[in-house]
């Protein structure tokens, strides 16, 4: 099937204790090159993860990308000044000493000071944070976003094979008039040799090795060979759209067989009206080229 490597997804869901993020893009890459962008919290989820994404994708430069927003309630962290009450109470001693205060230092007391108490609230976002709630819900995500780009992917794909459908069906027609071409550019050489021969030899010659002889050297510049392959090629090429697998590597292994056929055509077909045909045909070929490294 005729998938473009190309697409772009991006969704957002809301849990009890998180909102998920989950960002993917694919670009053209020869193989498939996968990179994950994770926040610690869920890193052990990485091999999974990993795994729903080449459930899809077999070929193409992935960025998974992942955030998590946490809605706990926090907790709350409290931090005594030990230097500042060492030195408050050295200072009360001393007062006490004096008659100036009596009494000891209550709670309430250290309240009224700023500084002698430090509350913080804190988030735990660790790993042990993660409950299998949450888990689940990013690998539900992450699957979510994978299939809505292979959906892109394969939309652009649609009109990418409906080009190369386009160029396969010119070239078919243009094989066709190479070997029709070919046949004519075969029988004119024939008839030039043999009035060349008779024209040399008169009637010394034996006409029947004279005519072995012009057949064997025709034969030559037969590309019969040549055109059913590339016929074949064509047709594999159609086999290959139509199937569900992924195709742009054997396409881009048959584009550079029909070219060798392009090659050996060019060089052994007589006639005149075939090398303007070949060269058609590897105008279309290197298009088709191009085309398939977009395709998956």
């Amino acid at each position: 099937m005729i998938r473009s490597m190309t697409g772009f997804a991006s969704l957002v869901r809301e849990e009890d204790a998180v909102t998920i993020g989950v960002t993917v893009r694919a670009v053209n890459h020869r193989f498939l090159d996968l990179q994950l962008r994770l926040p610690q919290s869920c890193a052990e989820m990485e091999p999974r993860l990993r795994s729903l994404v080449q459930e899809r994708i077999s070929r193409g430069r992935i960025e998974l990308t992942v955030n998590l927003q946490f809605r706990r309630q926090p907790s709350v962290t409290v931090e005594l000044n030990e230097s500042l009450l060492e030195a408050l109470g050295a200072a009360l001693d001393q007062a006490r000493a004096k008659g100036v205060v009596t009494g000891a230092l209550q709670p309430g007391d250290l309240l009224r000071l700023p500084q002698a108490l430090s509350i913080r609230d804190t988030v735990d976002t660790s790993g042990d944070g993660i409950g299998d709630p949450a888990r689940l819900a990013i690998e539900a995500v992450v699957t979510a976003a994978v299939s809505a780009l292979d959906g892109m992917r394969v939309h652009e794909g649609a009109f990418l094979g409906q080009d190369l459908e386009t160029r396969r069906a010119l070239l078919a027609e243009v094989i066709e008039q190479v070997a029709r071409a070919s046949d004519r550019g075969r029988a004119t050489l024939e008839s030039r040799l043999a009035d060349r021969v008779r024209d040399v030899a008169g009637a010394l010659a034996d006409p029947s090795v004279v005519a072995q002889e012009i057949v064997r050297f025709v034969a030559r510049s037969d590309i019969t060979e040549e055109i059913v392959r590339f016929r074949g090629h064509l047709a594999h090429w159609q086999t290959l759209a139509e199937a569900p697998e992924p195709c742009g590597r054997k396409l881009d292994f048959l584009i550079q067989e029909m070219n060798r056929e392009a090659n050996t055509i060019a060089a052994k077909a007589p006639g005149d009206d075939v090398p303007p045909l070949v060269v058609t045909m590897k105008a279309e070929l290197e298009r088709m080229r191009e085309q398939v490294q977009n395709v998956e």
